[in-house]
């Protein structure tokens, strides 16, 4: 996670807001940035969204491909992700710096998508054991201020609402062998349904307050804010 060097006195400056219910950028302690989403961003590609949280900016951008089910899932598509952290967006990504983040955060959306709970997988099939659909979701970050996870759940959660995948009919000629043959028809396509896809909300955990709870739990919160938590919880809900 990018960080930042604070002071002693802006650590405590920044505590004491917390402690009040008043964070450096005027919100509660459980208020969230504003949201800026938006779909259809990038041309050559299947489906995309950009997601605006605050300064954090996040772009993602799926492509789908034929290719050949896993083995030990015959019946099913796939998703792969790759994150790339831009040294645009903080120069600690500069060289290998953000490979770590990347893989986390590639980690914890595989963890999220691999599963006929979050997306039908099997609806990504176009023969079992031979083709089916394979969503590429690239994910990259723009900028950073805080909040990575939440962010870039809800882009890929869009870009993936705005994927058109083409249909897909399979021939089989005199020898037996099976053709694929793909609509021409930009509007003859499927959409995979992503109701069941959760988005992720980070908690995080800075000190003590009197008042509704003994600690106080951040919602999105900010690179400055992030260098104070302990603790952090990511949970997941449906929307």
């Amino acid at each position: 996670m990018a960080s930042v060097t604070l002071s002693e006195a802006e650590k405590v400056y920044i505590a004491h807001g917390i402690q009040e219910d008043l964070r450096v950028d005027g919100r509660g302690c459980e208020d969230y940035r504003y949201i800026e989403v938006e779909t259809d961003v990038v041309s050559n590609t299947s489906g995309s969204a950009r997601v605006k949280l605050g300064h954090t900016d996040i772009l993602v951008g799926v492509k789908a491909e034929i290719g050949v089910p896993k083995y030990e899932r015959p019946y099913e598509g796939y998703l792969e992700f790759f994150v790339d952290c831009s040294a645009n967006a903080t120069p600690e990504f500069e060289g290998r710096g953000g490979e770590e983040l990347g893989t986390e955060i590639s980690n914890t959306l595989f963890r999220i998508f691999n599963s006929n709970n979050s997306v039908d997988l099997k609806s990504l099939c176009i023969y079992p054991r031979e083709h089916c659909w394979v969503l590429y979701v690239d994910v990259l970050l723009l900028e950073c201020d805080g909040n990575l996870f939440d962010a870039i759940s809800i882009a890929a959660k869009a870009a993936l609402f705005n994927t058109r995948i083409p249909k897909v009919r399979v021939l089989e000629n005199e020898e037996g062998s099976r053709e694929i043959e793909l609509s021409d028809d930009p509007f003859d396509c499927i959409r995979l349904g992503v109701e069941n896809v959760p988005c992720i909300i980070t908690l995080s955990k800075t000190g003590k307050r009197v008042g509704k709870s003994l600690h106080v739990s951040l919602q999105d919160v900010l690179n400055k804010e992030e260098s104070l938590g302990k603790k952090r919880l990511k949970v997941g809900f449906l929307r």
